[in-house]
């Protein structure tokens, strides 16, 4: 099989596509033969041993993916060959063929496309757990999103407006922009640039204000971090959320003393170890997906796609934050 590998700490360029020997599923391990593999901000990591998980290399990036059973290991239950699936593997999903875990493949129905299925698990299964699970989303509720753009913003902004809230997006470009509007966004704040002097986190905070309206925002969806952060959190409601999702712009130092004058709370959303911890409940939020998205409720936006053989082009457009939408590996 082909496999897209990691041999050296590095970025995208120093991945090698490597012709190795196809794997053997073991004891409750499925063999997929992949046919999409999207493209998440843990991939721009993990090859750099920035990520919370540092396999041992050789590897293939690629947490995400989609395909068709190729072959099963004793012990399996549930799965043949031949069965349309989406999976989660961590890593090694940039190849022809992964081995996962049974008991984190699920079901793809007919009527939904490879590349679909591959952009489903991670941007909206971080998004519902983290709105259901740790925000209390309800609805009438107003959700600041920063980050709206790029795929996992999209999708908090599309499952937002599904669960009856009000939701401002927080892009940068007009270009982004549009994209927010036309998942759903009913109001867009453009920011500039970070780092901000005091001056301009001071004007970005006052923007989400206005934009937010006068009692805030009930939870504040935080993709990006940095100096993005604090201005968000000068806008929360009383006894808000400020949802940790993700730092590409850097880890924020968030002044404590906005969360006593708000009351509000503070909380990671570590989707990773959640499907971990609580299998069954994340079994019953991707059914809750499959539904959301047979309903016309969610539409992954796939805004660029790429074989196998340039996927170390879809990592760098994901690093470089000029992705918006998803970006899936095409893998044939």
């Amino acid at each position: 099989m082909k496999a897209l590998r990691s041999h050296a700490v590095g970025g995208p360029e120093t991945l090698v596509l490597d012709e190795v020997a196809d794997p053997v599923p073991g004891p409750g391990q499925v063999l997929v033969a992949v046919k999409a593999c999207s493209i998440n901000f843990p991939d721009t990591l993990i090859i750099r041993d920035l990520y919370q998980f540092k396999p041992a290399r050789p590897f293939a990036p690629g947490g995400e993916l989609a395909g068709v059973v190729a072959a099963v290991g004793d012990g399996v239950e549930g799965w043949k060959v031949g069965d349309r699936v989406i999976g989660m593997v961590g890593n090694g999903g940039l190849a022809t063929h992964a081995l996962v875990d049974q008991g984190r493949l699920f079901a793809l129905p007919d009527d939904v496309d490879f590349d679909t299925g591959a952009s489903l698990l991670m941007t909206y299964g971080t998004n519902y757990h983290g709105l259901v699970d740790r925000g209390h989303i309800r609805p009438g509720q107003t959700v600041l999103v920063l980050g709206a753009a790029g795929g996992v913003g999209l999708a908090a902004v599309e499952l937002s407006k599904a669960f009856g809230a009000r939701v401002v997006a927080a892009v940068s470009s007009e270009e982004k922009a549009a994209l927010a509007r036309d998942a759903g966004a009913d109001e867009v704040v453009i920011y500039g640039r970070a780092p901000f002097d005091k001056t301009q986190s001071r004007e970005l905070a006052d923007a989400f204000k206005a934009a937010c309206g006068p009692e805030g925002a009930n939870i504040v969806y935080d993709i990006v971090g940095g100096d993005y952060s604090e201005p968000a959190l000068r806008a929360i409601a009383w006894e808000g959320r400020f949802l940790v999702v993700g730092f590409p712009a850097g880890i924020a130092r968030l002044p404590l003393n906005l969360t006593l004058l708000k009351s509000c709370d503070v909380c990671g959303v570590f989707w990773g170890a959640f499907t971990v911890r609580d299998p069954e409940k994340f079994k019953g939020q991707v059914d809750a997906l499959f539904d959301l998205l047979k309903e016309g409720k969610i539409r992954p936006r796939i805004s660029a796609r790429y074989p196998l053989d340039r996927a170390a082009e879809a990592i760098a457009l994901l690093e470089s934050r000029k992705a918006v939408g998803k970006v899936v590996v095409e893998i044939a």
